[in-house]
């Protein structure tokens, strides 16, 4: 089998980016580790090379044990046995490995027995893992909940909580139930204080709850009583006991099917306070789902990049007529449009990586000392960013991750709706990406405000700002072209939307909205890759062609649109 890491030069590209050097001297904090530990690096290219060694074990074992499990797993699933989880054979293979290799909470400080890696190379190996096995990858990437609890927990509960995740302890979020899906406010499960215990206890269900039956849960409950809404809910650290907390059952869903989705019942289960009381929807679900957000951003470039090879190879090796099918026009486009989709969500995936990874380090380092106006403002800066592209980057690279398996069901013709494939797990993996932590709907929901704030515009004029070789200015001039037409699609929409005060019809517009300052947005950061790499001006050229297309049509539906169309669509 292929190594998942050697055999894709974008991840070692988008790994080489030019913030990769501030990354890096933020989160080592002037390399002070390697006084401490034998294993710190001890400058910038120590690092980086420290982060290649580690994402080449990651990328073998998700080619040589993750990737050719996939197909057992999919098929033997996890079990509920006496109110327990128990893994299908492969996926108990698949942790062990990257237990036994140390990279369960691989992003902690040093000092919790993590690498301290930076998100950029925890994304990638998050990509690569679910390149292999979309519905593994879940499992895996739950250690987002130590971030979490390293963010927010208090210092004795990180020093009891955070070591156990290097030595292999997973996690969950237990956050919806069954009157409770994306509406978390509307949560139920009950907290009270039992004071002769002086422990929090949990009482109530959980449902749709991956990875349930995990060691170390984070859960979301009502605190507060006679409360309804957010201002009740607080945020709680569940250690795994089987008596107070047991499976009731596992859903059988349509695809990532290794991961067990679970129906909990707790009864009368101790539980540790997160931070403050009354803050766990409005604080930390937020930064968890966050978190959540960026890692299905990953999952869907995983499963986009393996559809896509998918695809490739069935189309070079089926002939039809007396060639091989790639040679037909109908099949190559639909091929180099697979291409363009897996690279732009890549490349939007790492920018909005990057941004993440310095607000957060500058989170954590103003915990240590006060940040210098200088800093606060870089802080300020890139979590602005952060927010709005979080919610764009999950949009984005959960459809094309969609529209990819699709395509590449359809270059596989019938054989393709055959179980003799893989594209058929691909296909049903690829569905949830659109629907979980927050459907695109809600992603909608939470990306219009880049656009009513003006920050997509604003970071839109910023690349725009930048130099670009004169060879790729006919590019720029169709993004500047673009940004015209999005301005003015806005202005019409506000103009009705203010004059009628009918805040419905830029809901009804939005996602048209988003759409088109995404396109734009994700147009200049190919253009920024080009300028880095000449090989993506091909990819970004046709990209850039292409969704000038969709921005046109999007802008001449808004033009001809008006208050009373929304009465056609209103039930």
């Amino acid at each position: 089998m292929s190594n998942f890491y050697t055999d894709n030069k974008d991840l070692k590209f988008h790994l080489s980016h030019p913030l990769m050097k501030k990354i890096v001297d933020l989160k080592e904090n002037n390399y002070v580790d390697k006084d401490t530990y034998d294993y710190a690096p001890v400058d910038f290219e120590d690092t980086v090379d420290s982060y290649e060694k580690v994402l080449e074990i990651v990328g073998g074992i998700s080619g040589d044990i993750i990737s050719p499990n996939a197909e057992s797993v999919d098929h033997d699933g996890p079990q509920v046995i006496d109110g327990r989880v128990k893994y299908a054979r492969g996926t108990q293979e698949n942790y062990d490995a990257l237990k036994n290799a140390g990279l369960i909470g691989m992003s902690l400080p040093r000092v919790y027995g993590g690498l301290n890696f930076s998100l950029v190379p925890y994304v990638m190996a998050g990509e690569m893992v679910s390149r292999a096995d979309a519905g593994f990858a879940n499992i895996w990437g739950l250690q987002d909940c130590a971030e979490t609890i390293h963010e927010f927990a208090s210092e004795e509960q990180k020093k009891e909580f955070l070591p156990r995740f290097n030595k292999g302890a997973d996690a969950a979020m237990d956050l919806t139930e069954p009157d409770a899906g994306s509406d978390l406010q509307a949560v139920m499960l009950r907290a009270h204080f039992d004071e002769k215990r002086k422990k929090w206890l949990l009482n109530g269900v959980k449902r749709f709850i991956t990875n349930g039956d995990a060691e170390i849960s984070l859960v979301l409950a009502r605190s507060e009583d006679g409360t309804t809404d957010a201002r009740g809910l607080s945020m709680f650290i569940y250690d795994k006991n089987p008596k107070t907390m047991v499976v009731r059952r596992i859903e059988n869903k349509l695809g990532i099917k290794g991961s067990p989705t679970c129906e909990l019942v707790f009864t009368n289960a101790e539980a540790e306070l997160v931070g403050d009381r009354k803050m766990g929807l409005i604080k930390y679900v937020m930064s968890l789902m966050n978190s959540a957000r960026l890692g299905v951003g990953a999952q869907s470039v995983g499963i986009a990049e393996a559809a896509y090879r998918e695809g490739l190879k069935y189309a070079k090796e089926r002939e039809q007529f007396g060639k091989a099918i790639i040679h037909f026009p109908a099949i190559y486009e639909m091929l180099t449009n697979m291409e363009l989709k897996v690279k732009a969500s890549r490349s939007l995936l790492y920018e909005t990586c990057r941004y993440i990874d310095v607000y957060k380090t500058y989170n954590h380092i103003s915990g240590e000392r006060k940040l210098e106006k200088e800093e606060r403002e870089e802080q300020k800066y890139y979590q602005k960013l952060a927010d709005v592209y979080t919610p764009l980057l999950k949009l984005f690279a959960s459809e094309y991750c969609n529209e990819v398996a699709y395509d590449s069901l359809q270059i596989h013709g019938g054989s393709g709706f055959m179980k003799d494939y893989p594209i058929e797990r691909l296909y049903r993996d690829a569905r949830i990406t659109n629907i979980y932590e927050g459907t695109s709907q809600l992603q909608v929901v939470a990306a219009i405000r880049g656009v009513t704030t003006g920050v997509y515009l604003k970071s839109i004029r910023d690349y725009e700002a930048r130099e670009y070789r004169p060879d790729l200015e006919y590019i720029r001039r169709d993004l500047i072209a673009m940004t015209a037409e999005y301005e003015k699609a806005l202005e019409l929409v506000n103009e009705v939307n203010n004059k009628e005060s009918h805040n419905d019809y830029l809901d009804f517009h939005a996602r048209r909205l988003v759409e088109m300052a995404g396109n734009i947005i994700i147009g200049y950061i190919l253009m920024g890759d080009t300028m880095r790499d000449n090989e993506f001006e091909k990819v970004t050229a046709l990209f850039v062609k292409r969704v000038k297309a969709q921005n046109r049509e999007k802008a001449v539906y808004i033009e001809h649109s008006e208050l009373k169309d929304l009465s056609t669509y209103q039930k």
